[in-house]
């Protein structure tokens, strides 16, 4: 999927320079994850399963 297709979120916690955070796109088939400081189309991103980020957030709270 081609990332400038994807409407990406990022944290209410984040502050204003948008340090130390990821921005998600969540999609029905996967959710998408950034770094914020690299919002670039052509940067990295993960894409995990719905369960897997559900885990994960899980774990992290």
């Amino acid at each position: 999927m081609n990332t400038t297709e994807l409407a990406w979120l990022k944290s209410s916690y984040s502050n204003a320079e948008g340090e130390a955070c990821l921005e998600i796109a969540p999609r029905p088939e996967a959710v998408h994850i950034r770094d914020s400081k690299n919002p670039e189309s052509d940067s990295p991103t993960l894409a995990v399963t719905r369960t897997t980020w559900t885990a994960f957030l899980r774990t992290v709270r």
